[in-house]
């Protein structure tokens, strides 16, 4: 297996320090738009490296530079490196020149968040415009003509929870009424001063765009048998409810936001509704509302003394680069899946989850949590596609392959696995927002 990573990010820089510690990859190149990232990156991994089977870290990893705006440089540096797999590890701007790079190199191809959607031009609150991943889902056929996977969603959220979904299917329920991804955290960044501060833990273009648009859920009654059919919309920040999340997070406000997991889980997995909420707490909700109402969310270019600038772009530029928060941040992230349903005809609710402290992996990693939880995904993937257990064609997610050898592998200690547990805890079908006692995986 030969890797090309596009993106030097956090989330990339994270991939590249857990991948170092395996041996699964022939190469794995760092690329960014900025050449000197890409170089830091590769240095991290290769000192993580040296001293392991398959040569040091200077031969195993290389950087390069690239525009991951351009398809066709994608492409080029793809072949160069005769890269088998193309690794997108930026934001979901670029999902749609590095899908089409990769398949023209003739690579597979992974990435954790799918292509952008467009609301509905006459009811955006009720019906679905262009859906996240349909510009994607569109070529599925495409890529399994020449052979090729390509494989959508496979970060934290989307990604591990749509792995649980299918462990839930396959496992846990006969029959499934709800995949309801939930996800909280208790994590605080301060200043130099200890005072705490705004910091969002991952990139706040992509934070504005997800939390912004209209919500979507799927409902199989809708559908009546046609998955597209059985998708809707609501407005934002819509049915708040308050989920108590394990390991001593506790209870956090979740609300509706549009997400890749309720995109995906419904052509893979049977159940009557899929949704996702997420934590966002009320200051991230106050201040998402006010970008709005300024129009500080839009990208459409502005005219400011003569430059022309994406509004979106100034208020992420402003903020502090989340790759870089994590020495100044505590807490714990939570990312997971409450399945409610029927096992031998009982009613059933299950939490399936997993925590990231960001003590532990800023400690092992120097990567904050939000990042680290994010990186360690995909390459467990690669790992899986490396030694052919997952295998196949098209454009498919996490859901569309056995569940148990990736939580094998994410929960065995290393060497063998990846030594970070999940959780498992039965619920109260009554009132499965709140906390029961835990079951083992």
């Amino acid at each position: 297996m030969r890797v090309l990573m596009i993106g030097a990010g956090g989330v990339g820089d994270a991939a590249a320090k857990i991948a170092a510690e395996r041996d699964f990859y022939e190469l794995w190149v760092v690329a960014d738009y900025s050449l000197e990232r890409a170089q830091a990156s590769v240095a991290a991994a290769a000192a993580r490296r040296e001293g392991r089977p398959g040569g040091g870290g200077t031969t195993v990893f290389v950087a390069a530079q690239v525009d991951a705006s351009d398809a066709a440089a994608v492409t080029a540096l793809a072949r160069q490196h005769r890269a088998t797999h193309v690794f997108n590890a930026v934001d979901p701007r670029f999902v749609m020149p590095i899908f089409e790079g990769a398949l023209a190199a003739g690579a597979d191809y992974l990435d954790m968040a799918m292509s952008l959607s467009t609301p509905h031009p006459e009811r955006p609150h009720e019906l679905p415009g262009v859906k996240l991943g349909d510009l994607q889902l569109a070529r599925a056929g495409e890529w399994e003509a020449a052979g090729r996977l390509a494989l959508l969603g496979i970060g934290v959220e989307p990604g591990l929870s749509d792995v649980f979904a299918r462990y839930a299917a396959d496992e846990l329920f006969d029959e499934i009424d709800e995949l309801g991804t939930r996800d909280g955290a208790d994590l605080v960044v301060h200043d130099e001063h200890g005072n705490e501060v705004f910091a969002p833990g991952f990139s706040m273009w992509t934070i504005i765009e997800e939390c912004l648009n209209p919500p979507v859920v799927w409902e199989s009654e809708r559908a009546g048998g046609d998955v597209e059919a059985g998708f809707a919309t609501m407005l934002p920040f819509a049915e708040p409810e308050v989920f108590d999340f394990p390991e001593g997070i506790g209870p956090v406000e979740c609300v509706h936001v549009e997400h890749e997991e309720v995109l995906l889980m419904p052509r893979w997995v049977d159940a009557r509704r899929v949704t996702f909420k997420y934590g966002l707490g009320e200051q991230m909700i106050s201040m998402l509302r006010n970008l709005h109402e300024l129009g500080l969310d839009s990208t459409e270019p502005v005219d400011v003394k003569g430059v022309r600038v994406s509004p979106r772009d100034v208020v992420a530029a402003v903020l502090p680069d989340p790759a870089t928060i994590g020495p100044r941040m505590v807490g714990r992230t939570c990312a997971g899946l409450l399945v409610t349903g029927t096992k031998d005809g009982a009613p059933r609710a299950v939490y399936l989850y997993h925590v990231a402290d960001n003590e532990v992996s800023m400690r092992e990693y120097d990567a904050q949590a939000v990042v680290w939880q994010t990186a360690l995904n995909p390459v467990i993937a690669l790992e899986l596609l490396g030694s052919g257990v997952w295998s196949g064609s098209g454009a498919k997610g996490p859901e569309a392959f056995d569940a148990r050898p990736f939580l094998e592998l994410l929960a065995a200690p290393a060497p063998y696995g990846y030594g970070s547990p999940w959780g498992m805890e039965e619920r109260d079908p009554a009132a499965p927002n709140r906390a029961g006692r835990p079951a083992l995986p």
